[in-house]
């Protein structure tokens, strides 16, 4: 008999012992940071721009000779030169003057805004009209207004994106500090599974969840090592797991979970660790443990695959992700859910837009299949205490990707 956990306690138990990951540290070039888990805060050490720096092409002015004028009479200034890309300015503007400067140029001395090229007219005759007035600092970026000294720009545990890189290269970096990956082992075990190229025959069935659980720890940012498939018997699992933990950062079990005479995964993890809990009041994944095998995380998910996508998504992804947090989408029932009081449930739903909101749209099916998640976005859980909701209810949505 299982003693059950609430899924809030066993989400909990998992982030107050594990989180975060223990893991390395390593420098990578810029061109290869994208993806990486960034593993020191970047403070700026300098400023962007380093320059009060124009964001059109146009003409430097001092805004206040601009005030008042208009196509029917336009302010008239005298030219005193142009902006070269990339220099600094030689000539300084003064009240009367103005300066031709092209997008990006820095902005010359004594200007403190700029007029767009198509609100200007040169005369020929060394002045220009200008029709339309602009406030100060009008089309400027000033010096540190995108970066100020000192400032931290992106947080340690930032999975690092294009944007990112961009922003480091803009400080000069050329390399940064990122976390090695986390190295998840993942085991398949029991006597009626086979690997997913094999043909099943008599009451046999292909391995689903080491893909699944691979290319889930993978999307976040994981290296997975995937172990050969264990039959029910305990020395070969005990075995496979201590080969498992003297190479990975995480263990991941799917299979034998339950309290059945074959079901190995508990007795394993208790002699290898601490098991901090065994069994969630839960819908899919009542059966699932987790162990602290000498700081490391082993945890045994239930053999029906949806019910082992759906562990991973609630406890294991949230340690691999670190900081960051699952993408949720606030939506509205299209119809109402049953439930069980007394223990969560997790449904899946399609999300669709009705009427100008968002509606989630329950996956109607037996439980286990894992085709269904095919026509899902995500899932919602209910509350433990509810016996359902009613078409109409909010419910947060928490994406699959």
């Amino acid at each position: 008999m299982l003693e059950v956990v609430s899924l809030d306690d066993a989400r909990s138990a998992v982030a107050d012992r594990f989180f975060p990951l223990r893991r390395g540290v390593r420098q990578v070039p810029l061109d290869a940071a994208a993806g990486c888990v960034l593993a020191r805060d970047v403070v700026a050490q300098e400023g962007v721009p380093s320059f009060d720096r124009s964001t059109v092409d146009g003409y430097a002015v001092v805004a206040a000779d601009t005030f008042g004028c208009s196509d029917a009479l336009p302010a008239l200034l005298t030219l005193v030169g142009e902006v070269d890309m990339g220099a600094k300015p030689e000539m300084a503007c003064s009240p009367g003057t103005c300066v031709r400067i092209p997008t990006g140029g820095q902005v010359p001395d004594g200007a403190d805004a700029v007029v767009m090229l198509e609100y200007c007219e040169e005369y020929g005759d060394g002045t220009v009209g200008v029709a339309k007035p602009v406030a100060p600092g009008g089309n400027i970026v000033f010096e540190n207004d995108d970066v100020k000294p000192g400032e931290v720009l992106i947080s340690a545990g930032t999975t690092l994106l294009p944007h990112h890189v961009g922003t480091l290269a803009s400080l000069g970096m050329v390399n940064c500090e990122v976390y090695e990956q986390v190295n998840v082992g993942v085991i398949s075990t029991g006597d009626e599974i086979v690997p997913t190229d094999a043909v099943p025959v008599a009451s046999q069935m292909r391995d689903v969840n080491a893909p699944v659980l691979a290319s889930a720890a993978e999307a976040c940012g994981a290296h997975v090592t995937r172990f050969p498939i264990v039959p029910d018997r305990y020395d070969v699992l005990l075995a496979t797991v201590r080969a498992a933990l003297e190479s990975c950062d995480m263990v991941l079990v799917s299979g034998g979970s339950s309290a059945g005479r074959k079901d190995n995964t508990e007795r394993v993890l208790s002699e290898l660790g601490e098991m901090l809990f065994h069994g969630i009041a839960v819908k899919p994944g009542k059966p699932t443990m987790c162990a602290d095998v000498a700081g490391v995380p082993a945890f045994g998910l239930p053999g029906h695959p949806v019910a082992a996508y759906f562990m991973f998504l609630e406890l294991v992804r949230p340690l691999l992700a670190g900081d960051r947090k699952a993408l949720s989408v606030a939506a509205k029932l299209s119809a109402g859910v049953p439930s069980n009081h007394g223990r969560s449930e997790l449904v899946p739903v399609r999300l669709e837009q009705r009427d100008g909101q968002v509606t989630a749209v329950p996956i109607r099916g037996k439980s286990g299949l894992i085709s269904q998640l095919s026509r899902a976005d995500g899932f919602f859980a209910i509350g433990r205490n509810l016996e359902g909701l009613a078409a109409g209810a909010e419910v947060d949505v928490r994406m699959f990707s």
